[in-house]
């Protein structure tokens, strides 16, 4: 307070000798900005898809990720460059087996659209029909393009369709920020049956807003993570994120109870991935 008598008074003082020639314009003070559900719909015709209907993949809208390091999760299996997956009836297939790979034990494969494929909200369907067995962990999911708020989990993390094939028929929902994740035990999740998850196709969605990330399963929700104007360590998803097709074998969450070895060749069948676009308000 003493700060701001003193400039005033000197500040008239100036005023009166003549040496105050304009008037400094102070910006005003703006509160951050709160997010509100507008309801936002979303474009019927997709403005990106892959039906998998040639004979190969495309890699102009996927890149196979490499490696057997454990992923941070101490999985089993090496991803290898495209010989797990392949296009078969007008379906993506991709398969995990128990065979060498570049020194482990199983092999699968890890797509991702990073640096092809990126996008700020929209609606996410992907119609699939998921591995059997105990060991296997197929996931469906999005992280940032660019890591802008850092490492994993501060930039963020959207799972569309998590399975663990010890709990058959159970799929998962949920997000990873640097305030919620599961190694704070304060992770965002939700889960639902599904019926014939590993014998049939369904339909796995996410449509997410700058107000929400909402899941569903055969357009059913049961998933909802609400902005909640914290900044960026609640809500990382202002950015651009890519999506991640993969079947992981054991780890720590997918090889809780350990992995069967007699369901090898274990596949994912996606018959579609479709992305519609938000439409602003």
């Amino acid at each position: 307070m003493k700060k701001i008598l003193y400039s005033i008074v000197t500040l008239a003082a100036v005023m009166q000798l003549g040496g105050c020639t304009e008037e400094k314009v102070i910006p005003p003070i703006t509160a951050p900005q709160v997010i509100i559900d507008k309801n936002w719909k979303f474009e019927t015709t997709p403005t990106w898809q892959d039906n998998f209907d040639g004979t190969s993949i495309d890699q102009s809208k996927w890149t196979f990720e490499t490696g057997g390091s454990g992923w941070g999760n101490n999985e089993l299996q090496n991803y290898t460059n495209g010989g797990n997956a392949k296009i078969e009836n007008g379906a993506l297939v991709i398969e995990a087996r128990r065979e060498n790979s570049n020194g482990r034990e199983y092999s699968s494969t890890r797509m991702i659209s990073r640096g092809k494929a990126e996008w700020l909200y929209g609606r996410f369907e992907i119609r699939a029909k998921l591995p059997k067995g105990r060991g296997t962990w197929p996931a469906i999911w999005m992280l940032s393009a660019d890591n802008s708020y850092g490492n994993w989990p501060a930039s963020g993390e959207i799972d569309i369709m998590e399975h663990v094939g010890y709990d058959p028929e159970k799929v998962h929902c949920s997000v990873h920020t640097s305030a919620y994740n599961h190694t704070r035990n304060t992770q965002k999740t939700a889960s639902r049956m599904v019926p014939g998850a590993t014998d049939g196709y369904h339909l796995y969605r996410v449509d997410w807003t700058p107000y929400a990330v909402r899941g569903f399963v055969d357009d059913v929700q049961y998933f909802e993570f609400i902005n909640e104007n914290k900044g960026f360590t609640a809500w990382p998803f202002d950015k651009k994120f890519f999506m991640i097709l993969n079947i992981a074998v054991g780890g720590n969450w997918g090889g809780a109870q350990g992995v069967d070895n007699s369901i090898f060749p274990a596949r994912m069948d996606i018959d579609y991935v479709k992305v519609f676009k938000m439409i602003e308000q």
